[in-house]
């Protein structure tokens, strides 16, 4: 939209802004539907019947179809991320071997940035992070240092997409690549006092912590 003069650069970056605090909203669908109810014994039923109807169904049924069908699919590969995490737990440890290490989380941190810029989708690897968390892979703070690396590795999307772009396309990037460092950097500072008191707030519930703090400092960055 910049490049094309739709939006100015001042534009541009409050829907970066939004867009960081959106792309949250995977976390707790997760959280709230993915790890709270058990839907993986629903979902293949539910996608065989969502494929009916995405193939038979006329114009706003069968959308809807295909809609169900994505669900369905998330929802088992997250059963099967889960069931697949438990074999992780020794590589995750040797990796960061204490939770409680700095240089072991900042190199969780980087682990994030590398995940990201590979699969190409913040959400994705939040999703994952918490299927770690779960399964008792990683511990919260490390967590939490995964998460922040995922979110400046997004960015990385937004410089290619500036190769051969317009100097407000570029301009754009650079900005969103430095708010995302400089907010995740300030994240990273306060994880230790952060993610403890999140999770006591939430009664111990690890991944609603995981998924609260990401939220939260995204929303403390834009402001």
């Amino acid at each position: 939209f910049v490049g094309a003069g739709l939006i100015t650069f001042p534009q541009a970056m409050g829907i970066i802004f939004g867009a960081n605090v959106g792309t949250t909203v995977t976390g707790w669908m997760v959280v709230l539907l993915g790890f709270k109810l058990d839907l993986a014994r629903l979902a293949l039923p539910l996608l065989f019947a969502a494929g009916l109807l995405s193939v038979l169904g006329r114009r706003g049924w069968g959308r809807v179809g295909s809609l169900l069908a994505g669900f369905c699919l998330i929802f088992l590969g997250l059963d099967m991320m889960q069931t697949g995490a438990e074999g992780f737990h020794d590589l995750m440890l040797s990796f960061a071997p204490t939770a409680d290490t700095l240089w072991g989380r900042f190199r969780l941190l980087l682990l994030g940035v590398v995940v990201t810029v590979v699969i190409q989708s913040s959400s994705a690897g939040v999703a994952a992070t918490l299927v770690l968390l779960g399964s008792g892979a990683i511990g919260l703070p490390q967590a939490a240092a995964m998460v922040i690396g995922m979110d400046i590795g997004t960015t990385f999307k937004s410089v290619l997409a500036t190769l051969g772009g317009s100097r407000d396309m570029r301009r754009t990037a650079m900005a969103h690549v430095a708010y995302n460092v400089v907010t995740g950097l300030a994240a990273f500072a306060v994880v230790t006092a952060a993610v403890p008191a999140l999770s006591r707030a939430l009664g111990g519930d690890g991944p609603a912590a995981l998924v609260a703090f990401h939220t939260l400092f995204n929303l403390l960055g834009v402001v």
